[in-house]
């Protein structure tokens, strides 16, 4: 990552600007830095009144999160070469078009990597050995009246399914390897010295695993890739795990499987309608909720500022760029 001192001086940051692309509650930690280095045009600045004339120039936009880029989006700015992205997903981005347009896109690559595989086990732990119902049934002070807590299942010896073995899905696999599970897969394409079990489909998957654990991209062949036939197949022990998009999961036959106990739990870190959870999850004691937090550590926010840093220097230094999506 260039220095601050690395970088052009102030007087030769005009021909240095940068677009933030972003929701009004995204990127507010990172502008101040950012302004340090570049000329940054921020739409939701109404204080700046120079973006409208200077639109055209853009050449690169770094886009905060998951904040859509839409052919629409790209018509404001005729002559974006590049956006950067700080997502570890890219359903947000209309590919094709960026494609058709011959801009390069990028995102988080490993960044967030480690976390996400740690929030993945963790929550797989705490569905399991139920650990959130231990915690509320101890502070309800329920443990002197009711006495003993119902048992949770063991974690070592579970047939674990992996549903996208990429940045994220490898390093689960890796992690519950070493608590005695079994692991095998499903992803667009088989793995190259990869020794996990390969299924070429989600059904065939489910049918031989005791937990599903997606950590897929979302795109047109993964939306709602775990439905009634999926959920059917894992059975009424099975566990899904989501830390990937809400949208992998067909949400309403979820609720119905896990309400009538023809499933045996989950732990959910997204949902299709985000901040909005359906209410009917919230008595199940088989279910861990949390809000959109598996990637989001301090040490993953160190990283993914260092690999936009990095892709913005790269861009304008006409260096290959790093962690680039193929806009298939």
């Amino acid at each position: 990552m260039a220095s601050a001192d690395q970088h052009q001086s102030p007087g030769t940051t005009n021909l240095r600007l940068v677009l933030v692309h972003r929701y009004p509650r995204f990127g507010n930690s990172f502008l101040s830095k950012l302004k340090t280095w570049y000329r940054v045009f921020d739409p939701l600045d109404e204080s700046d009144p120079s973006l409208p004339p200077i639109s055209g120039s853009v050449r690169v936009m770094l886009c905060f999160g998951p904040t859509p880029v839409t052919s629409e989006t790209l018509d404001k700015y005729p002559n974006l070469e590049c956006i950067v992205g700080t997502s570890a997903g890219y359903d947000h981005f209309d590919l094709a078009e960026c494609r058709r347009r011959g801009i390069r896109v990028t995102g988080a690559g490993d960044s967030f990597s480690e976390d996400a595989a740690d929030f993945a086990v963790g929550l797989l732990i705490d569905v399991l050995r139920r650990v959130s119902v231990a915690n509320r049934f101890v502070r309800a002070g329920s443990w002197p009246v009711k006495g003993e807590f119902p048992l949770g299942s063991k974690v070592g010896g579970k047939r674990v399914g992996i549903v996208g073995l990429g940045s994220i899905g490898s390093r689960v696999g890796k992690r519950l390897e070493a608590f005695g599970c079994s692991i095998a897969y499903t992803s667009k394409r088989m793995k190259p010295n990869v020794s996990f079990p390969f299924h070429s489909n989600i059904h065939d998957l489910a049918i031989n695993s005791d937990v599903l654990i997606l950590c897929c991209a979302l795109t047109k062949e993964t939306h709602r890739i775990v439905g009634k036939e999926v959920l059917t197949a894992l059975g009424k022990e099975g566990i899904v795990i989501n830390v990937g998009r809400g949208a992998l999961i067909d949400e309403k036959e979820l609720v119905q499987f896990l309400k009538r106990g023809e499933i045996g739990g989950a732990g959910l870190d997204v949902y299709e309608n985000e901040p909005h959870v359906p209410e009917e999850l919230f008595g199940l004691d088989n279910v861990v909720l949390s809000p959109h937090v598996a990637v989001i550590t301090p040490e993953s926010f160190k990283a993914l500022e260092e690999l936009f840093i990095y892709n913005l220097e790269a861009f304008f230094s006409n260096k290959p760029l790093r962690a680039q999506i193929e806009c298939e």
